[in-house]
């Protein structure tokens, strides 16, 4: 099984921003010596979510810090980017990576209206514009001269410099929950993200991505290594008893989410309502924080003394999971904690070579 580390933490005051940053590259560089294979950046802004908001020009500095780790973005908010800048962006941090980027693009947060307002746009039409920017993003390093007309962006460019290290281009991932997503990624041939999905739902997840490559005529060398590295998110807590850890990762989720909630109240505008069908415990305010907790820590968290965490990660392998994404640290979240839990869970579970 392959490890990567998933980065949401957030700065608790502005006066704190280029500390937390700092811990955030220290804590990267630790999950690249600790053994993880990738790390994912979110992208959040204007409340410290995120700590540095702007992924991209983060990524550069991790580029410059790592030599092994990929560098994935889980996932780059497409309405708050022109494609071809995001486009030349990439191509450089490829470069500058030696060819270790993986892209994840979204069509922005369904929860943070707020994030929208801030950017002059607002989230009705955020489909449209992922997946125009995704359309230019599948051909623009292959096609010189390029020209391009859609329903928000038109233009025409001999090229894009640099050329990405990566040919075609760097790999897009698709972020897919519901079960048609699933068969419809494997279909394309997409390498795949899938969030904190419960264990027994994963093994009919599988089966579908597995049947929607085969569908899709795809190779089976090819096959089996989109199988290998579709990935699954977890919150990770391990400590040194399954009380303690239960405890920590407890109230660091009841923290976070208050947090969260917080937030959204307070800076999304009267006449946004989010899509019922988007909630879950975690993200619907009508529930209590100590039932949504419950629910995350039970279906979508991994905690415990090292013994229990390898039986769950075990668990997971064995339900078809060969690449898990570990959240570590949550929130405000202090570096020591954030790194001495990583490094639990290196110890209790990643083999080296």
């Amino acid at each position: 099984m392959k490890f990567g580390w998933l980065t949401l933490s957030a700065s608790p005051a502005p006066e704190a921003d280029r500390e937390r940053i700092a811990d955030q590259i220290a804590l990267v560089e630790a999950a690249e010596a600790a053994g993880f294979s990738d790390v994912w950046l979110t992208e959040h802004y204007f409340t410290g979510e995120s700590v540095y908001c702007d992924a991209l020009t983060f990524a550069a500095a991790l580029a410059m810090r790592t030599t092994r780790l990929r560098i994935g973005f889980a996932v780059v908010q497409a309405p708050f980017h022109h494609p071809v800048r995001l486009a030349t962006q990439l191509s450089l941090l490829d470069n500058l990576s030696g060819g270790r980027i993986d892209i994840g693009i979204g069509k922005g947060t369904v929860y943070n209206e707020y994030e929208f307002i801030g950017y002059g746009l607002r989230s009705d039409d955020s489909r449209t514009r992922m997946a125009e920017t995704v359309s230019i993003l599948e051909r623009v390093w292959t096609e010189a001269p390029f020209r391009h007309k859609g329903p928000f962006h038109e233009f025409e460019m001999p090229e894009i410099r640099p050329r990405p290290v990566q040919q075609p281009g760097p790999p897009l991932w698709r972020s897919a929950i519901s079960p048609a997503s699933f068969r419809e990624c494997g279909e394309a041939g997409l390498p795949l993200l899938t969030t904190r999905l419960p264990l027994e739902a994963i093994p009919a997840r599988w089966k579908l991505y597995g049947e929607g490559l085969e569908a899709g005529g795809h190779a089976p060398a090819k096959r089996a290594r989109l199988l290998g590295d579709a990935a699954v998110w977890r919150n990770v807590y391990v400590a040194g008893s399954d009380a303690e850890a239960e405890d920590r990762l407890y109230g660091h989720l009841v923290a976070t989410r208050a947090h969260i909630m917080h937030l959204r109240g307070a800076l999304n505008p009267p006449d946004f309502e989010i899509d019922p069908a988007m909630l879950n415990a975690m993200s619907d305010p009508s529930v209590s924080d100590g039932e949504a907790v419950a629910q995350a820590m039970d279906t979508g968290s991994i905690w415990g003394s090292p013994a229990r965490v390898r039986e769950q990660v075990a668990a997971l392998g064995d339900a078809g999971v060969g690449h898990l994404l570990c959240q570590t640290a949550f929130g405000a979240m202090e570096r020591e904690e954030a790194l001495a839990n990583m490094r639990a869970f290196s110890e209790a579970v990643i083999e080296r070579p």
